[in-house]
């Protein structure tokens, strides 16, 4: 076609690369927008309707950019395969978008009595209608030609998305009505009859006082260290070093035949509050704080586990109490980076 003449090759490409690329920013103006409507509408998780730092939807642009990069790298960047995954999706929405204009007129229509906007209203909803056969026409062709080339896997897509978003709206509103506050709710909320506070004790050290000294300073009704007693010897060590420094905390030992952590503890914190429904149990974790994202493979593992199950336990509540190592000393400095809002502060 252009034999002899290579600028026009070099055209063709320059404003085909354009159409590419305007194609690809409406994709990414559009979608993070989209995401935004439906997650406030509870359809997406609630992170896609929080703008960025640039006022830009930023996890919409991010999944977005991930799947596109992903169906580069599954169809190895063959534009023949993915070309029908594009004709697809355009022609859905086309048709979508045309039949909702038709019904946006025709509900207008049915209140309006101007004559002149009816007339335009009229107009409006025969372009769209047209608009909706053609694109809709285009659609059928494409599903009955291309369906096992790859357009049977867009409307699957289409298909799953439909079903996890109504998913999530479920969710949402069962969350919602499980949290709703009614007014015999507000009536009803009795403060807790007693607070019996539990200091969890491995050892003697820095971050078991610190605790010690937390949960004193909350006045609870009952205050009391626990131990789990899996080493005999080791327990008779602490109980002893507990008397010499005379704390003023009376420290129990709970029994593990099984050598187990975990599990005397949440049964000892349920036997509470079997008996005693309306108190609140208060169990305060001593931690390590590290800087090492390594280090915490060698330490609060037991810590993890044991708030994991008591979490679950209604009527109770679980406090970290942290202590800070020396690996983690300026941590908090590095911490402190680019945040959402900077640049509009003109700290960025």
């Amino acid at each position: 076609m252009f034999d002899g003449f290579p600028l026009g090759v070099v055209l063709v490409s320059v404003f085909t690369g354009l159409i590419l690329v305007l194609a690809a920013n409406t994709a990414f103006n559009g979608f993070p927008v989209l995401g935004s409507i439906l997650a406030r509408d509870g359809f997406l998780p609630r992170q896609l309707h929080t703008r960025g730092d640039r006022l830009a939807f930023s996890n919409g642009i991010i999944i977005l950019a991930a799947a596109a990069a992903a169906l580069v790298l599954v169809y190895n960047a063959e534009v023949t395969r993915l070309i029908q995954l594009y004709i697809v999706g355009v022609f859905v929405s086309f048709t979508l978008s045309q039949i909702g204009m038709v019904r946006h007129w025709t509900r207008h229509l049915a209140v309006e009595r101007n004559p002149q906007a009816r007339s335009h209203m009229v107009r409006s909803r025969i372009i769209n209608g047209i608009g909706a056969v053609m694109c809709g026409t285009v659609l059928v062709v494409v599903l009955l030609t291309k369906f096992t080339h790859g357009a049977g896997y867009a409307i699957a897509a289409m298909a799953v998305l439909f079903v996890m978003m109504m998913g999530i709206r479920k969710h949402y509103d069962r969350v919602r009505d499980e949290l709703r506050v009614d007014e015999a709710d507000t009536k009803q909320q009795l403060l807790p009859s007693r607070v019996h506070a539990i200091v969890l004790v491995s050892k003697i050290h820095k971050p078991t006082l610190r605790a010690l000294a937390y949960a004193r300073a909350t006045r609870p009704s009952i205050l009391e260290a626990l131990t789990v007693d899996v080493d005999p010897d080791e327990t008779r060590a602490l109980q002893a070093e507990w008397d010499r420094r005379d704390i003023p905390v009376p420290l129990k030992a709970l029994d593990s035949p099984f050598r187990e952590i975990t599990r005397p503890i949440v049964d000892y914190v349920k036997s509470i509050r079997s008996g005693n429904p309306r108190d609140l149990v208060v169990v305060y974790i001593p931690e390590y704080v590290l800087g090492h994202w390594w280090e915490q493979i060698l330490h609060n593992q037991s810590a993890l586990r044991l708030k994991g199950r008591l979490l679950f336990t209604p009527g109770v509540m679980v406090s970290s109490v942290p202590w800070q190592l020396a690996s983690a000393e300026g941590f908090e400095d590095r911490l402190d980076g680019p945040v959402v809002g900077d640049v509009r502060r003109g700290e960025g």
